[in-house]
């Protein structure tokens, strides 16, 4: 799959083209930088305005073949001489986000600009001022016409970056469909709460677990962090921020997996949802047939119904196993993270619902931890 190229990359490549042109008076259709991974970007230089003292020009977001809302999305820059200062000031302009919480690459009020895109622009305007000899100094500002509207698509509200995308990208290349991405989100949300004063964490999957929380407990739910299928990385996480209990709140078809020491529930991952539940299901006191009628059904809540066919409390015994069996999973996991980073091992509790039933199982202290939470 086609790699691209992050907006940090764009803005960095724009600024230096400006830079060029401010400081040469010539035009610069095509400009070329090196990317923090040692990748060539080289890229047209478009929509080019100047002036005595400035000039404004883009370059063209291109993602790869990764699904990024910001592909084809021109990244301005404005690069202006300021005489009253020395060095490169960053700032930014229309569409570029800005820090409202604490926990963010950048301190609250500042664009949001993160430090590698900082750097990347400042070394290469640095390197056109130092070719035409020019000492005074330079202010730089990114903009994104329509970043505001894009940033509803992207993560920027939940994590409190308002008006806008960021400028981000830590190699300066995109990688496609990138799993880490998404990681890195999860971790930046954790350390949010982390650094507002929370020693407890409650995570989800996805929606529908927090939709429960919200509906069956009243739990505020922008309290909680989106951990998607990544079980075992947000645990990680957790463990080295340092929190000192987090409680996993999510939906059978996916908690179900983590039973058997599964910790990306994605399906691409690992798919034995019914395998496991057949197995408790025995282990509780099942029958043969009750397994086999399981192990055909399509949905872990088609499940469900099988065993509470067969009998109503077979149900709650065989969650109570696979929930002994989550707990023990993601406390080794947890320990083995906390080792690592010399932390302290966090406590581990967790809830698992479906859609029909509500509440299937929850570990013994995680109603407490809840209300605790509120």
């Amino acid at each position: 799959m086609r790699k691209g190229f992050t907006t940090g990359s764009c803005a960095a490549a724009a600024s230096k083209a400006a830079a060029y042109m401010l400081l040469s008076g010539d035009v610069k259709n095509s400009i070329r930088i090196d990317t923090p991974a040692g990748t060539v970007f080289d890229t047209p230089v478009n929509n080019i305005t100047r002036s005595l003292d400035a000039v404004t020009c883009s370059v063209t977001k291109d993602g790869g073949d990764d699904p990024d809302v910001t592909t084809g999305t021109e990244i301005f820059v404005t690069v202006k001489k300021n005489d009253k200062a020395s060095g490169v000031k960053i700032e930014g302009g229309e569409g570029v986000g800005v820090v409202t919480k604490p926990g963010l690459d950048q301190p609250v009020g500042e664009a949001a600009v993160n430090h590698v895109p900082r750097e990347m622009i400042r070394d290469n305007v640095t390197e056109v001022c130092n070719l035409f000899d020019y000492t005074g100094g330079i202010t730089v500002t990114v903009s994104v016409p329509g970043g505001e509207e894009l940033a509803l698509r992207t993560f920027n509200p939940r994590l409190g970056i308002e008006g806008g995308i960021s400028i981000i990208g830590t190699s300066g290349i995109v990688e496609p469909m990138s799993e880490s991405a998404l990681i890195d989100t999860i971790h930046i949300e954790l350390r949010q709460r982390k650094e507002m004063g929370f020693e407890d964490i409650v995570i989800a999957p996805g929606n529908y677990g927090q939709d429960f929380l919200k509906d069956f407990y009243g739990y505020d739910i922008d309290k909680s962090v989106k951990c998607s299928n990544y079980i075992g990385r947000t645990l990680d996480s957790v463990a080295e921020l340092g929190f000192k209990r987090v409680l996993l709140t999510g939906h059978v078809g996916k908690l179900i997996k983590i039973s058997g020491g599964i910790m990306n529930t994605h399906s691409s991952e690992a798919d034995c949802r019914m395998e496991l539940m057949a197995a408790w299901t025995l282990k509780a006191g099942g029958t043969i047939e009750t397994a086999t009628a399981i192990l055909d059904c399509v949905s872990t809540e088609a499940a469900i119904e099988v065993i509470k066919t067969a009998d109503k409390d077979l149900v709650d015994r065989a969650m109570k196993i696979a929930m002994d069996k989550m707990i023990f999973f993601m406390d080794h996991r947890l320990d083995k993270a906390a080792v690592r980073c010399g932390n302290d091992k966090p406590q581990i509790e967790c809830i698992m619902f479906d859609n029909i039933n509500g509440k299937l199982a929850a570990s013994a202290g995680a109603e407490r931890m809840l209300a605790d939470c509120r």
